[in-house]
């Protein structure tokens, strides 16, 4: 496992893009500057939901109905490994049929606990609203030096 830890870290730069973030370190890459101890922290998270649609019983049911498909289709198929000849077609529908009917009840019954007070559906995220490079305190002067000669680069704040 990775070690994301720094010992005395000290900020090269913050910016407002990932991908200025990442521009940099490439650039102190190409300079043959040990990147090995530089890390890109996130900071500022947010959490953000992005509402997908209105939650109906419909879409509900239609839901539980897939999941529980696939995971009938998935049980299914493992049971098809140790059947033969045409009971493997039955013990597939079978999966298929069972996992319908579990998925639909599952998802009626969570829906139902909400008791409408959350009636869409949505995604959620943590993302970050700026982007630290940090590096060892040793490089810095020589990471500063490097960027300051970057041509094009990043405004950082």
């Amino acid at each position: 496992m990775p070690d994301f830890t720094l010992q005395y870290p000290q900020s090269l730069g913050v910016y407002d893009q990932y991908t200025a973030a990442q521009q940099a370190v490439d650039y102190l890459s190409d300079e043959q500057f040990p990147v090995e101890n530089i890390a890109i922290v996130g900071t500022e998270l947010r959490q953000v939901e992005r509402v997908t649609g209105r939650l109906t019983w419909g879409r509900v049911l239609i839901g539980g109905a897939g999941s529980g498909a696939w995971l009938g289709l998935l049980i299914g198929l493992i049971l098809s490994l140790f059947t033969e000849g045409s009971s493997m077609l039955a013990t597939l529908a079978g999966g298929i049929g069972f996992g319908i009917v579990f998925g639909v009840v599952s998802a009626s019954l969570g829906y139902a606990a909400t008791r409408g007070q959350r009636d869409f559906s949505s995604v959620q995220s943590v993302i970050a609203t700026k982007y630290e490079v940090m590096v060892e305190h040793k490089f810095l002067a020589q990471g500063q030096e490097l960027l300051a000669r970057m041509p094009g680069r990043p405004v950082d704040l």
